[in-house]
């Protein structure tokens, strides 16, 4: 019998990024690149699972900005065409690379890579790919959770705070059940942010569970019993889980992570850089800029310029390998822990960016597969399961109020708030309080001017997403971010100009609702005070 169990939770979310005025559009791919080496590697270990009748237990939060792009019939259309580049590419590379033995192999890799992500993508799924984790829910061995409607990092919403966080657990509840049929079991809260009190918005959802970083657990009150190795009830009723710093450090560190062994594959080296621009031309963005293909044929090999060639095998190994490094660390961990829990058994809950693996960490698919069936099949200290499961075991749990905390840089709110992005939040601040000035006057709207109140709605909620102040924070594609920012910040004030002088512009507002269209469903009552 188990002495302890490991919650996997992965949490997958872009930013709502659709720009059907153009055929092609080079932040499109950030979604095109997660689904073929994301998203279908995660189904492709997911399918395997479930043909191999394995039982096991994994958590994975999607975003409500996310499915709005995998239900989109306009960025469906897009894959299909990106995914068919790719496999023209690859087809070439073969083509290229036929009398050079150490690329060939590389090559065809690659190519049957692509073509099993179109048939997976277009054949078996529809080109909707929340289709597929819908079906893994419903075998009861996948636990799918949602996330704030658009990543609004909750911590910053201070003027109208109320309205602002339960339209953003609101309009993403309510996408959720649309889409599977229930409530959300769990919800991960954007950057891990936490205020005490919000989770009466999630409580109003149905919603029994969210997480919080390490510190929100230890520095709460009381002091928690069991550190972060257990679920504890809010005074709302809604459990909280805490992040395990051993577990977490496995992956991300970048000095004794795994994903930074020398046998991995080097995201940093891609053909769409190293080849003859005229070659690659057709491959990488409209306007000739070149971008990442996917087609990667080095190992990271150390810290140096000099890279050796990929070796599918040795990488293979090496995941393995690491997989069962990380499984036998979680069971000594889990039996030091189980003779201190008073006869509880100690849950270790192991959050990740999904798009870690895969993405950024090619083998990384592989390596949860390997460690999946590991724990499965390989000891029996340790047992998978998911937050609403470990809720279920014991009929008391200690009620805590979890402290103000995120897992950003630093641990609150530094990488969101800081020198080069704080300028967004006063325009943010005033949508806010108009939207509920806007709703509260108009209560009862409706044809046109309800129409132009849900598209206020929609464009402020698009503009509190918390990835611009991440990308310019970070310096990559900063002057996108900003654009996109000021343009949901201008078109909601000139939804609100219009509605308060009432000549509203049908035309402009359905253009709006077809270039931002996500939360189709949206009520801007919600925002009513």
């Amino acid at each position: 019998m188990a002495k302890g169990y490991l919650a996997l939770v992965l949490h997958a979310h872009l930013p709502f990024v659709r720009h059907p005025e153009f055929e092609d559009f080079l932040e499109e791919d950030w979604l095109f690149e997660a689904i073929t080496e994301t998203y279908i590697p995660l189904i492709k270990v997911l399918q395997g699972l479930e043909r191999d009748g394995v039982d096991y237990r994994l958590t994975v939060s999607l975003s409500p900005t996310l499915m709005a792009m995998l239900i989109d019939d306009n960025l469906q259309g897009k894959y299909v065409k990106h995914i068919d580049k790719l496999i023209e590419l690859s087809w070439k590379e073969i083509e290229r690379t036929r009398w050079d033995n150490r690329f060939s192999g590389l090559a065809h890799m690659y190519n049957r890579m692509f073509q099993e992500a179109r048939h997976i993508f277009v054949d078996q799924y529809k080109c909707n790919l929340v289709n597929a984790f819908r079906h893994f829910q419903e075998t009861g061995k996948l636990e799918v959770i949602t996330c704030c409607a658009t990543h609004g990092y909750l911590p910053l919403m201070e003027i109208q705070r109320q309205a602002s966080v339960r339209a953003q657990v609101k309009t993403a509840s309510d996408m959720y059940e649309k889409l599977f049929g229930r409530k959300s079991p769990g919800m991960w809260l954007p950057e891990c942010g936490y205020v005490p009190g919000d989770e009466e918005a999630l409580k109003k959802e149905g919603i029994r569970y969210f997480l919080v970083d390490t510190h929100g657990i230890l520095f709460g009150a009381p002091r928690p019993r069991f550190g972060v190795f257990s679920g504890y009830l809010t005074k709302s009723g809604v459990a909280v889980f805490g992040r395990d710093i051993e577990s977490s450090k496995s992956v991300w560190s970048a000095v004794e992570g795994y994903p930074g062994d020398y046998n991995y594959r080097e995201f940093y080296r891609d053909i769409g850089f190293d080849l003859d621009y005229d070659y690659v031309r057709p491959y990488i963005n409209a306007d000739g800029v070149r971008i990442n293909t996917g087609i990667k044929y080095y190992k990271i090999t150390g810290r140096t310029n000099h890279k050796e060639l990929y070796n599918p095998d040795a990488a293979r190994e090496t995941a393995a390998s690491h997989a069962g490094n990380f499984m036998f660390n979680r069971e000594r961990q889990v039996e030091h822990l189980a003779g201190a829990m008073d006869g509880r058994k100690p849950i270790v809950v192991a959050p990740y960016d999904a798009e870690l693996y895969g993405h950024w960490w090619f083998e990384g698919p592989m390596w949860l597969d390997f460690l999946i069936r590991k724990v499965c099949y390989d000891q029996d200290t340790i047992k998978l399961t998911t937050p609403s499961e470990y809720m279920k075991m014991y009929k008391r749990y200690q009620v805590l109020q979890p402290a103000f905390s995120s897992w950003g840089y630093k641990g609150y709110s530094e990488f969101w708030l800081e020198g080069s992005n704080d300028w967004i939040y006063r325009h943010l601040h005033k949508m806010v309080e108009r939207m509920v000035e806007s709703a509260n006057a108009n209560r009862h709207a409706h044809a046109l001017a309800a129409r132009a109140l849900n598209q206020m709605a929609r464009e402020l909620l698009l503009a509190q997403s918390s990835d611009w102040a991440f990308i310019i924070k970070t310096g990559s594609h900063v002057p996108y971010a900003v654009e996109r920012f000021r343009s949901h910040a201008e078109n909601f004030t000139n939804l609100y100009e219009d509605i308060k002088s009432g000549s509203l512009d049908e035309n402009y507002i359905k253009h709006l609702e077809w270039k931002n269209n996500i939360f189709r469903d949206i009520d801007y009552t919600v925002y009513c005070t």
